[in-house]
């Protein structure tokens, strides 16, 4: 079974966390019909976007499940997980609250990514208001996705310049 990102634009057909968290029991439902399991699921603060997790031998499978229940996909890419045990990750009992988001340049392989990635990963102790939790990489490597537990922005902002990590763009997660 292979890790799937979804990222889907909400348009507001979600506007609260209890109708957030029933459109997701929905697509827990609709995907283990399938054989597809959902890992994770974050979305950001306002409500705007949500980031999908899935486990699945095939990606039709998901995005077919998700057009049924009216969720847009903006984009579905197979990942690899980073810095995090899959297991740990279904408990589901860690904290997050921000998103990076980081596109790749062209010329990175997975194996030089995983290399930096361990080299500057000590420098996290530097700013301990912050807890590193786990990365998405997109196997294609255009992008990863990272996840934290921080206090506000400012601070995700100093560890990612402490472990010399580029930000596209940061989300607060609800």
């Amino acid at each position: 079974m292979s890790l799937y990102l979804v990222e889907s634009i909400l348009n507001g057909a979600v506007s609260t966390k209890n109708a957030f968290e029933s459109k997701v029991s929905e697509v827990q439902e609709t995907v283990s019909e399938k054989n597809v399991h959902l890992i994770e699921v974050q979305v950001s603060k306002e409500f705007t976007r949500a980031f999908f997790i899935f486990e699945s031998e095939d990606r039709n499978s998901i995005t077919d499940s998700l057009r049924e229940l009216g969720i847009p996909v903006a984009l579905i890419k197979p990942v690899r997980l980073v810095g995090q045990d899959l297991a740990k990750v279904k408990e589901q009992q860690e904290k997050v609250n921000y998103l990076v988001e980081w596109n790749l340049p062209e010329s990175l392989t997975m194996d030089q990514y995983l290399e930096r990635k361990t080299k500057n990963s000590v420098h996290y102790a530097e700013v301990p208001e912050v807890s590193f939790s786990r990365t998405y990489v997109c196997e294609d490597m255009t992008k990863c996705l990272c996840f934290y537990d921080a206090p506000n922005e400012g601070t995700v902002k100093k560890a990612r310049e402490a472990v010399k990590a580029p930000i596209d763009t940061i989300t607060e997660l609800s």
